[in-house]
């Protein structure tokens, strides 16, 4: 039972695909487009969806194991381009997302996003996801220069939320969030929901929680408590 001392955190980031998005049948219409494009059959989404956290490099080393290294990376702005197209067409929030974040308003807490995919596609699915006006602060992966598990893009998220980064939970599905979480002194918890591979661990990247619904998040009880608090 929830303490009467439980409370949200002052600001949560999200990662983005994985985490707040099931986004992985867009990427999936990307990749197969792509395939399609050179005479090959589609693939199957359980074959690409352990890969979408990984970003586009291993997501077109999925889609086509049989490249080159080198060929692989002169593809990764076709698949950008087919990837942009399908945005938002297939995919969606997770379910119980969409509830979870009403229940950080509700509470005062602002939330925000830190992703390594391009500002400008993130940028682009805020609208389609009617979160344009509710995400307090979105940093891409090309927005600083840096990019997960470096932590400066979670501490400069945190600053424009104008909180410590102590004070800030990041939620993130891949080992490199709770790395740049820790290096940022920013609690960080696992959505043990997204996208892993199979040799992923979640238990050894030693978060300060792991949690298997965005259900569970409605409750205050459920997330890390904020350092220094």
């Amino acid at each position: 039972m929830p303490t009467s001392s439980a409370r949200f955190p002052r600001a949560v980031l999200f990662d983005l695909d994985g985490t707040l998005l099931d986004s992985a049948p867009d990427m999936l219409a990307a990749a197969n487009a792509m395939r399609a494009a050179r005479g090959e059959a589609p693939m199957a989404l359980a074959a690409l969806r352990p890969h979408v956290s990984k970003g586009a490099r291993a997501m077109v080393a999925a889609a086509f194991p049989q490249a080159d290294a080198a060929e692989r990376e002169s593809w990764i702005p076709e698949f950008l381009a087919h990837y942009q197209r399908e945005l938002g067409r297939h995919g969606a929030p997770f379910p119980g997302i969409d509830a979870m974040l009403e229940r950080l308003e509700a509470a005062g807490s602002a939330w925000g996003i830190v992703t390594n995919k391009p500002e400008y596609l993130a940028r682009a699915l805020l609208p389609l996801l009617g979160w344009e006006a509710r995400c307090a602060v979105l940093i891409g992966g090309d927005t600083l220069g840096v990019r997960k598990p470096d932590p400066l893009p979670l501490r400069v998220a945190a600053e424009r939320l104008g909180v410590a980064p102590a004070q800030c939970v990041y939620v993130g599905d891949d080992e490199r969030d709770i790395v740049a979480a820790r290096a940022a002194g920013m609690p960080s918890l696992v959505a043990l929901w997204g996208y892993r591979l199979a040799e992923d661990d979640p238990i050894a990247w030693q978060a300060d929680a792991m949690i298997d619904s965005p259900a569970r998040l409605c409750e205050a009880a459920a997330w890390p408590a904020g350092r220094g608090e």
